[in-house]
């Protein structure tokens, strides 16, 4: 079986596509970062518009060494669980000192 490709083969694959339509709002972060992690932005282009919007980023970051071993097993465990290290040992500091502050 011989197939051409042409231009109008590759339109009306886009124009196929069914496409799971933009929630109005996310749950949380977490919802809008899977929705886009699934779906392209090159697809729901013509549906944006541009917005303007004030960003006022004062983050402290404190870094603290690791062993090498312990820096690759929470590396893996972080993916296991499909976080990031950091956000994972943030998460791990937190309870903790909750725990320990009674």
């Amino acid at each position: 079986m011989l197939v051409t490709w042409t231009r109008e083969n590759v339109d009306n694959m886009d124009t196929n596509k069914i496409l799971d339509p933009i929630p109005e709002e996310f749950e949380d972060i977490n919802a809008a970062t899977q929705f886009w992690d699934r779906h392209s932005l090159a697809d729901y282009w013509d549906d944006t518009e541009e917005v303007h919007f004030a960003v006022d980023l004062q983050r402290s970051v404190f870094l603290v060494p690791l062993e090498h071993n312990l820096a690759r097993r929470l590396a893996n465990v972080a993916r296991r669980q499909g976080l990031s290290a950091e956000t994972l040992v943030n998460l791990w500091v937190s309870d903790h000192l909750q725990q320990v502050s009674g």
